[in-house]
């Protein structure tokens, strides 16, 4: 192949990797997005329906609860249409159910839509980091990893922004209507995506499908395991933290937003930073060393006397927190068998998310008898050391080749 022909080649498989990325990046941020201005709206949303704060909590189970439906089917459709058409789909089916639950005119209504949003927020990620993941070379995967992984972050930041600006003026209903508008610019992105050349090397027949799904039964059950303990990490220590801002330490919806967007940006170095070193440090090494360097960060997180000390507690806890994940879709990725690799991941994850749904509501619950400290400290605790044995006990693929050329 003459050197101009391979070097334009290489250029034009770069731009669709960074679209790649960018299309998994940006999905992840709008689904983030929608479900954290549920977060930080569960006192209004409380208010305006009637109903009590561990009821408005409850919602916010509900949707992590469904997620796994969401990534069993949206999962065995990319691993059998592809990456790309699925992820179109799953992006629109969650916008819908996104503005329905804003129009939502009673709590029975809003649980109904939560349960329905759950089931596209579940297929999005799995489809979305197989789709970026085998688009992008070894050498970014890390890279990649990480920043795909912090979409959650930056979507978290944008409901902070949002519940800054506009939650005062025109209260939380408006909240669920402005996602609409990027995830439409997201569906055009992916448009201009190719279809990942490690779907169509590894695409099978039926039969042989299933085979591959049941002889891999023990590795399924280890990878929902992880995945358990990891989403127990991110919920245990994100999904009442607002909550406890206003409702223990009487921060105004203002504060609440500056301190999130504080860990936000603690969130996004931390992921895209260990994500990348996670290449050359290896994938167990860095979670187990950040899950256990957490539990050094629990008491400024909650316990800190004044305002400056608790925003340092906040940015460092989200550094753990979304640093340890930083390394989690590559590892998972690698982990999964090639021609499952659009179900296997995503729907580990979404099982790990269901283990974990009920995190939101047991805090809020034990808040009512105790503190919202001293449940979420106990809550962080116990699940970052769950983090760190179980990832630490179990294999490792890193820079796994994803395609038969080996890059």
């Amino acid at each position: 192949m003459p050197q101009a022909t391979a070097t334009a080649l290489k250029a034009a498989e770069d731009a669709n990797a960074r679209k790649a990325v960018a299309t998994g990046f940006l999905g992840w941020a709008i689904d983030a997005f929608d479900f954290f201005v549920l977060v930080f709206c569960v006192s209004a949303i409380a208010k305006d329906f009637g109903r009590s704060i561990p009821d408005v909590a409850l919602t916010i189970t509900a949707s992590l609860m469904t997620r796994p439906v969401g990534a069993f089917f949206f999962g065995l459709l990319a691993d059998r249409f592809g990456r790309r058409p699925i992820l179109i789909a799953n992006i629109a089916f969650y916008t819908l159910m996104e503005i329905l639950s804003g129009l939502a005119p009673s709590y029975t209504v809003f649980f109904a839509l939560r349960l329905l949003y759950g089931v596209g927020m579940g297929g999005n990620w799995g489809v979305g980091a197989s789709l970026a993941l085998e688009s992008v070379p070894i050498r970014w995967r890390g890279f990649a990893s990480g920043l795909l992984q912090e979409g959650y972050a930056v979507g978290n930041g944008l409901a902070a922004i949002a519940y800054f600006t506009i939650f005062p003026h025109y209260g939380w209903r408006a909240m669920f209507f402005i996602g609409a508008i990027p995830a439409l610019v997201t569906i055009l992105l992916c448009l201009s995506v190719d279809e990942s050349r490690a779907w169509k090397e590894s695409k099978t027949d039926a039969a042989s499908y299933r085979a591959i799904l049941f002889s891999n039964w023990k590795l399924f059950l280890y990878l929902c395991l992880i995945m358990s303990a990891m989403n127990f990490i991110a919920h245990g220590t994100q999904d009442m933290y607002p909550t406890f801002l206003q409702r223990q330490r009487g921060f105004s919806a203002q504060d609440t937003s500056i301190m999130t967007l504080v860990g936000v940006i603690g969130a996004v170095l931390g992921g895209v930073t260990l994500g990348h070193f996670s290449s050359s440090w290896g994938r167990r090494r860095t979670v187990v060393i950040v899950t256990l360097c957490g539990l050094l960060v629990i008491p400024l997180w909650i316990l800190a006397p004044t305002k400056p000390l608790l925003i340092a507690g906040g940015f460092l806890m989200q550094v753990v927190v979304q640093g340890s994940w930083g390394a989690i879709p590559a590892h998972i990725n690698e982990l999964s068998p090639a021609a499952a690799r659009g179900f296997f991941p995503g729907f580990c994850y979404q099982i790990g998310t269901l283990v974990s749904s009920g995190s939101a509501y047991i805090e809020a619950r034990f808040a009512e008898v105790f503190s919202y400290s001293t449940a979420m400290g106990i809550m962080a605790a116990l699940v970052l050391l769950l983090a760190a044995i179980t990832v630490g006990l179990g294999p490792e693929n890193r820079n796994k080749p994803f395609l038969r050329d080996n890059s």
